[in-house]
């Protein structure tokens, strides 16, 4: 195969092949010289064998991988994905061979390998499916369920709408469109930023793939073919946010032992099937290599538990079901030239459920639910259910909805909107009002208006606990701190010091309530698997959803006021130096710990646009936060803009390694450039 590819002055790779084959091998070649640790560490993380070299604190996410089959899934897809798709199922393994040829070169650039001992491995047809996986099967957040069972076991069954992420929420991701009717070319705009963990090398890879059939701008996730969630054919443009639907299960079964290593389940109709089981071991480096108990039931794989538990729950996901990960919508998506395309392209799309916007330079225009969301009781969504029940069956599948563009606006920010009757929980409707606002109050738009928008730190869940500080009783030290609280633009910038008083007398309010008797049965989680505990971690959630707990009707013997005076005159008599961007600083995660930087001042936070998460009450560090910002003009795709926290090439120290993180930091985004003679030629790929 030949390829050509390209690089544009932020080292982003643009590739020109003749065909899709050709082009996609480019882009696994190119992916693994510029991610060849980033791609290893995917690899290894769904099949469950990242503790190998990772060590101790990686058994229980492998042990989780491999409880789930994340891995056997991602080969059943892959085997239906050739029958029933030839075209698409060669694609994928055209990028495969290109991942396997460049990834020894790759590897030699990157130090993790030698610092780990790792030694690249050869990836499969279905790895490209295997990391999709692995990247979103906790996307849905089904830990949740074990969080209500525990509210429910303990403050009763009531108390569990208090946690509701209706009020705030954590960190979502921000998409608007903007029809032509608004803008100053009389064509849409699609902006936005996805809010996933910040990881070093970065979730997205900026990419341009170019063949007779299509030439697309966007935002590809390592491991994977093709642009599937924010792309720019330079006709048609889309994007997508998560759309907080529910579409997984947790089964609570009754398992025992049949005897010679196998268990039996029972089942609904009363009758006890034998359920397949079988061990695994899970090695792990410098310790003791670690046996895991594998179990799937009629329902699904069990993920908690097992033979001679005291209690045992399985996971029931789509692509376990169904043997489909929608990547039948990867190649209509690149070919896609209208909104239309778009709109049939992601009726083939399954996992993560999302909201989709797109437009098109003829005016058409885009707004929908796009996913696989099983029809099934209502309980399911909420709680574990008993598998021995009957009437917890999944009996079809929803119909995704669409949603509607008013007033030449469509904004979605996880809030409330097409996706409710798909969903639980979803976040509070700060961010989306506040696009919304600004961008009515914006006049005519450009693309050279979205950054402004991306970027604004004001804080809507500020009022929940602000608002009700001028009732309340202080002495004169806490009197003047509500003053200056009472008289914040309620911003939350970098260089604003109110805002890291705000912040203290926020953490002051959730470790109170996190010690209030009322709460604080919960503090002690269960005896459940290390990768479910963070859902299950009390301050986290009281920060969450502090804004419901300060303005519920039910108290549950809560003293509100009392508790806010409290950590008023806490912190007035302990007064805070500094500024907001003093603590609330960037804390990306990295596989595996290298050079240490000294990692930027953040401004944002929470329910901000500028969603740059803290956790109140433990660290105003941010680990989560815009993984990348874009913004289509479909005027003219060079007028498009686009930036990621740290750059193009996942190899620390390397020239464009973190060469965007000023653009980032600064609100600034790169401009999309298309043009092949204002590009810079790297060689061929062969």
């Amino acid at each position: 195969m030949t390829a050509e590819i390209y690089r544009d002055t932020w080292g982003i790779p643009h590739l020109r092949a003749d065909s899709a084959l050709e082009l996609a091998h480019a882009q696994g070649r190119v992916t693994a010289l510029d991610r060849a640790w980033q791609l290893e560490v995917e690899r290894h993380r769904y099949q469950g064998t990242s503790a190998a070299f990772l060590g101790a604190e990686s058994v229980g996410w492998d042990r989780f991988a491999r409880q789930s089959r994340l891995d056997d899934t991602a080969r059943r897809c892959f085997a239906s994905l050739e029958e029933r798709d030839p075209g698409t199922a060669a694609w994928v393994v055209a990028y495969v061979d290109g991942v396997n040829a460049g990834l020894a070169e790759g590897a030699a650039r990157a130090p993790e390998f030698a610092a780990s001992g790792l030694v690249p491995g050869r990836w499969e047809p279905w790895s490209p499916l295997g990391v999709w996986l692995g990247t979103h099967i906790l996307f849905a957040g089904f830990p949740a369920k074990l969080w209500r069972e525990e509210v429910a076991r303990r403050l009763g069954a009531d108390a569990v709408g208090l946690f509701a992420m209706d009020g705030p929420g954590t960190a979502g991701s921000n998409g608007w469109l903007v029809s032509g009717g608004r803008t100053a070319t009389g064509q849409a705009l699609i902006a936005g930023d996805p809010h996933r963990f910040i990881e070093d090398p970065g979730v997205y890879q900026q990419i341009r793939l170019s063949c007779p059939e299509f030439d697309v701008v966007g935002l590809a996730v390592p491991g994977v073919p093709g642009i599937a969630h924010f792309a720019h054919t330079g006709t048609v443009a889309w994007a997508i946010t998560n759309a907080m639907a529910d579409y997984q299960d947790l089964y609570r079964e009754r398992l025992r032992d049949a005897g010679a290593g196998t268990v039996e389940a029972l089942d609904p109709d009363g009758v006890w099937r034998p359920a397949a089981r079988h061990t695994e071991r899970v090695e792990v480096a410098g310790g003791e290599s670690v046996e895991v108990e594998v179990i799937e039931t009629a329902r699904g794989p069990v993920v908690i538990g097992g033979t001679g538990a005291e209690e045992s729950v399985s996971l029931r996901y789509p692509p376990r079901v169904t043997a489909d990960l929608g990547f039948g919508a990867l190649l209509p998506l690149l070919r896609a030239r209208r909104a239309a395309d778009v709109d049939r392209a992601f009726d083939a799309w399954a996992e993560p459920v999302n909201v989709v916007q797109a437009a098109d330079t003829e005016g058409g225009l885009l707004h929908r639910v796009a996913g696989r969301v099983p029809v099934r009781d209502g309980s399911n969504r909420v709680r574990v259910v008993n598998a021995w029940e009957a009437g917890h069956e999944w009996t079809g599948w929803h119909e995704m909805p669409y949603g509607p563009v008013e007033d030449g606006l469509a904004v979605m920010a996880n809030q409330r909107g097409p996706a409710t009757p798909l969903g639980v929980e979803f976040a509070p409707p700060h961010r989306a009002d506040r696009i919304r606002r600004l961008l009515e109050e914006g006049g005519t738009l450009s693309a050279a208006d979205m950054p402004a928008v991306h970027t604004d730190t004001w804080l809507g869940s500020a009022a929940a606990l602000l608002d009700p500080l001028a009732a309340l009783e202080l002495s004169d030290e806490a009197a003047g701190l509500r003053d200056r609280l009472l008289g914040w633009d309620r911003h939350m910038d970098a260089g604003s010091g109110t805002a890291a008083v705000y912040a203290r007398v926020r953490d002051a309010v959730v470790r109170r309530l996190v010690a209030h008797p009322a709460l604080a049965v919960l503090a002690e989680p269960p005896a459940l698997p290390a990768v479910f505990l963070p859902w299950l971690a009390l301050t986290p959630r009281v920060a969450f959803a502090l804004e419901n707990l300060l303005t519920a009707g039910e108290r549950y013997g809560i003293d509100r006021d009392a508790v806010v005076r409290a950590a008023v005159e806490e912190v007035a008599a302990e007064p805070v130096p500094g500024t907001w961007g003093d603590t609330h600083r960037l804390a990306p995660w990295r596989a595996l710990p290298g050079t240490p930087h000294d990692e930027p001042a953040l401004s944002g936070d929470n329910d901000c646009v500028l969603s740059t998460s803290s956790l109140p009450g433990l660290t105003d560090l941010s680990a989560r936060g815009p993984a990348a910002r874009y913004v289509w003009d479909l005027a003219d795709r060079d007028g498009s803009l686009w930036v990621v926290p740290f750059g193009a090439d996942g190899v620390p120290g390397a020239a464009h390694h973190r060469d965007q993180l000023p653009l980032w930091l600064g609100g600034d985004l790169a401009p999309v450039t298309t043009d092949w003679n204002t590009l810079t030629k790297e060689s061929d790929d062969d």
